[in-house]
């Protein structure tokens, strides 16, 4: 702990200098040591995360400081993440309960949805049915919910813990109540009906690479990381039964991570189109119904 800290600034500047020298993975609620820092210091104190820059100069209760030392041994020493230990995550302006049940919330799809995706859809035919896969937490299907006024929207989890947390978003969301929620192995126990766009960002770490994970990371349920031998199990099972699924016009888009290039190797003939993000990292993809109509897999 700092020697002498006084003000939520002290706190902050020794936060930094802290995660760097303990090396601590960032990613999961923020790219980078302020941000997050920042951002327990002001949930750990019940202060507005939109808080003046003159927070910093706030002088800490002796209670006060111990609360914020306990919190960041625990992220630093412990590598708990922070978004358990504060119990929510922010997407698209949402925020969501989570915990240590469900993976924590950050997806492209939020800087997809708006635009690019529905511009793979037919122009003046509006989204009636969607469906999001692997929903965790469900935060994915309430983006559906909110981009797509008029559709239905199911959401899909295998996790009996991941499907509580789920319904636990829906039920404190206004968008929650055109939400569906539906227990099953991909598709396997959802009654056949046709989406015009289903969306996944499903388990895509190779189950090798799970051990070299950061410990942040591997708090995370393994069920919602481990994608098998190449990182690709629920992304095949996915595809094979979405050509049940879709409409003539309709589309599938996957979020893969570093899955890319199995995923280029494993279904050249679904001639996948990888959306741009603005950081370059291009790992969602769009299928559309025709390719996947004719494919042989």
């Amino acid at each position: 702990m700092p020697a002498r800290p006084q003000t939520i600034g002290d706190w902050l500047a020794w936060a930094v200098r802290a995660y760097a020298r303990k090396k601590v993975s960032l990613g999961q609620v923020a790219d980078n040591a302020h941000d997050e820092a920042l951002y327990l210091l002001l949930r750990t104190l019940d202060l507005p995360l939109e808080s003046p820059r003159r927070v910093l100069r706030r002088t800490l209760a002796p209670g006060q400081a111990a609360k914020v030392a306990s919190v960041f041994r625990r992220r630093l020493d412990e590598r708990e993440p922070a978004a358990y230990l504060t119990r929510e995550a922010w997407l698209g302006g949402h925020r969501f309960y989570v915990d240590e049940r469900v993976i924590i919330p950050r997806s492209y799809f939020v800087e997809l949805l708006p635009e690019q995706i529905p511009a793979w859809l037919p122009a003046g035919k509006p989204v009636k049915r969607a469906v999001d896969v692997c929903t965790g937490s469900g935060c994915l299907a309430v983006l559906l919910a909110e981009r797509f006024p008029g559709a239905k929207i199911d959401a899909i989890e295998l996790s009996p813990d991941a499907a509580a947390v789920a319904r636990f978003n829906f039920a404190q969301n206004d968008l929650g109540a055109r939400i569906t929620l539906r227990r099953s192995d991909v598709f396997d126990a959802v009654k056949p009906v046709r989406y015009d766009l289903i969306l996944a960002n499903p388990p895509y770490v190779p189950t090798r690479e799970l051990r070299d994970l950061p410990e942040e990371f591997k708090r995370e349920p393994a069920l919602a990381l481990d994608g098998g031998r190449d990182g690709l199990d629920v992304v095949r099972k996915l595809l094979r039964q979405a050509r049940e699924r879709l409409q003539p016009h309709g589309i599938v888009t996957l979020e893969v991570g570093r899955a890319r290039p199995a995923l280029e190797k494993a279904f050249p003939e679904l001639d996948p189109h990888w959306l741009h993000t603005q950081d370059g990292e291009d790992c969602v993809c769009v299928i559309t119904a025709k390719r996947l109509f004719s494919w042989k897999g």
